[in-house]
């Protein structure tokens, strides 16, 4: 099984906040935001191991401010690392003021995803390589955690 890199499996998705994704305040809903999200992630993790995957967990998802009506979502999702059948996915989420065109980070998460056969049962996945030195300096970090398997 090749190895891929986390820049193979990069997948970014833009919504935009209409009225019906909304709270009664004008803000986007978490639940819709979470959804937008798994999909983003899935598409990445899809890409890394192109087979069919589920997500297993949701961990470190953060809410930094609220997302209005009217504004831009964009998704940044990108394997980070991978296991025998199971992906992290890294996943950045921005927001653009579609009036000014300003553009910050509003919420980030991590999911993974384990990929499965047709009978749903794991099945391997390519190793992820990191190239860049961020991508190293992360994968570092988590083995001095003891997070790598």
């Amino acid at each position: 099984m090749k190895s891929k890199t986390s820049k193979e499996s990069l997948t970014i998705n833009t919504e935009l906040v209409l009225p019906n994704d909304t709270n009664v305040l004008g803000n986007l809903m978490g639940g819709r935001l979470l959804h937008w999200m798994d999909i983003c992630s899935a598409i990445s993790a899809h890409r890394h191991c192109g087979r069919i995957v589920v997500t297993a967990s949701v961990n470190n998802v953060s809410f930094n401010q609220p997302i209005k009506l009217g504004e831009i979502v964009t998704m940044h999702a990108k394997v980070s690392r991978a296991f025998t059948s199971s992906m992290e996915v890294f996943i950045d989420v921005w927001v653009e003021n579609n009036n000014t065109g300003e553009r910050k980070k509003c919420n980030e998460a991590i999911y993974t995803f384990v990929a499965v056969d047709q009978l749903g049962n794991p099945i391997n996945v390519p190793e992820c390589i990191a190239e860049t030195e961020e991508e190293k300096k992360d994968l570092m970090a988590h083995y001095a955690e003891g997070n790598l398997h």
